[in-house]
C-alpha cells in the first residue's frame, strides 16, 4: 500500500483520536486480527510477554490494563514520518510526559499488522 502525505496524517489524528477517547473498539479499528506490537511497556505490564504482544484479543487485554493504569492518558501528537508501507508517529503522551514513537506497518487492506514503540 501506497503511504501518501495525506493518508499519513489523517492516519495519524484519527489515532490520536481514538487513543484520547480511551475507546477500546476505535482504538482496535485502526489494527488487523493479527496485529503484533513490540513495546518496552509490555515488558512491565505483561512481563511474560518479553516485549512482544500478538493477536488482537490479547492486544486489547494489554492496552485495556494500560488505559486504566494512566486514566488522563492524552497524545499529541508531533510529526508524522512517511515509510514504504509503513509510518513513524511521533507524539507525547501529555499524561506522563514521555516521548513516543511508534513505528506502524499496513498489510493489503489498510490495517495495521505490526507496531513498534520508542521511548524517551
Amino acid at each position: 500500500m501506497e503511504i501518501t502525505p495525506e493518508f499519513a496524517h489523517e492516519f495519524a489524528a484519527n489515532w490520536a483520536q481514538s487513543w484520547n477517547s480511551h475507546d477500546i473498539a476505535s482504538i482496535l479499528s485502526h489494527y488487523s486480527d493479527d496485529f503484533t506490537i513490540t513495546t518496552p511497556m509490555a515488558t512491565k505490564l505483561v512481563p511474560e510477554s518479553n516485549g512482544t504482544v500478538s493477536g488482537i484479543d490479547a492486544v486489547r487485554n494489554y492496552w485495556l490494563k494500560g488505559l486504566s493504569l494512566i486514566p488522563e492518558l492524552h497524545f499529541d501528537v508531533k510529526d508524522v514520518l512517511i515509510g514504504v508501507n509503513c509510518l513513524t508517529i511521533y507524539y507525547i503522551n501529555t499524561a506522563t510526559g514521555r516521548k513516543s514513537a511508534e513505528n506502524v506497518f499496513f498489510n493489503a487492506e489498510g490495517k495495521v499488522n505490526k507496531a513498534i514503540v520508542m521511548y524517551s
